[in-house]
């Protein structure tokens, strides 16, 4: 139960339950899955507006514009001109995520809706993570072939040091796709349980008196509001930051820096 006996647990939210009932199937539709259909949904209706190629772009289109050449700005800046093929996989991450992340904050509640925020699962940004650095994975050794394990390697390093110095950077190197799906998963969970702390003294101080309610219920919300356009800004930079170091990982994988 997400409540019970006048406790609010914060940890509900994140549950992941089964739709359309009990059904006993191997492979059962969740609100997790629902959420992220909703999320592609979303993407692919965004992204109409950008195909319509006007002359003189409307506020819908120079969103579109807006966004993908931020990216590939990005990708430019980070890869060089050869990084321009990897712009639709840097893109379609960052808006997955960010829509993700934002779809989660929707206040539907009161309509007896729940958000789900996909991303504060370590699942789903683990197969993000996977798919960006598989990726970068598939084109340095396409690209380089076994030099790829060049990369492990620093320049200048002394022949001595050359065996720790490729053990160290190869464990480095493999712990990235770990990092950047915890990096995710920890802002997106951290955030939405405060929140839900916070709405959950908003509540239980209203029910327990006008003088609670003012005492408590005040701060609290003014607190969470102010939280609410924090998480928020969240959205985004975790959104930047993850196509961001995928544009840096590529990077390795392109030019073996």
């Amino acid at each position: 139960m997400a409540a019970e006996g006048g406790k609010i647990d914060p940890m509900h939210q994140f549950t992941v339950e089964p739709l359309f009932g009990t059904i006993n199937w191997h492979f059962p539709f969740t609100n997790s899955a629902l959420w992220m259909v909703i999320t592609l949904v979303c993407l692919w209706v965004f992204m109409l507006g950008g195909m319509k190629r006007e002359l003189v772009p409307g506020r819908w289109q120079a969103a579109v514009e807006g966004v993908t050449g931020f990216i590939n700005g990005m990708i430019a800046t980070n890869v060089g001109p050869e990084g321009k093929r990897f712009v639709p996989l840097v893109f379609t991450l960052f808006m997955f995520i960010l829509l993700s992340n934002i779809l989660g904050l929707l206040p539907i509640g009161i309509t007896g809706a729940h958000p789900f925020t996909s991303t504060s699962h370590f699942t789903v940004t683990g197969v993000l993570a996977l798919l960006a650095f598989g990726t970068v994975l598939v084109v340095g050794f396409a690209r380089h072939g076994f030099h790829f394990f060049s990369l492990f390697i620093p320049s200048g390093t002394p022949k001595l040091m050359i065996p720790l110095m490729f053990v160290i950077e190869l464990i480095s190197f493999m712990v990235r796709p770990f990092s950047l799906a915890l990096r995710l998963f920890v802002a997106m969970t951290a955030g939405h349980i405060l929140l839900k702390v916070l709405a959950g003294f908003i509540i239980n101080s209203s029910g327990a008196g006008l003088g609670w309610g003012i005492l408590v219920g005040g701060p609290s919300f003014v607190l969470m509001v102010g939280i609410s356009a924090l998480e928020l800004l969240v959205c985004v930079i975790q959104a930047y930051v993850f196509a961001l170091l995928t544009s840096l990982y590529l990077n390795d994988a392109v030019n073996l820096h």
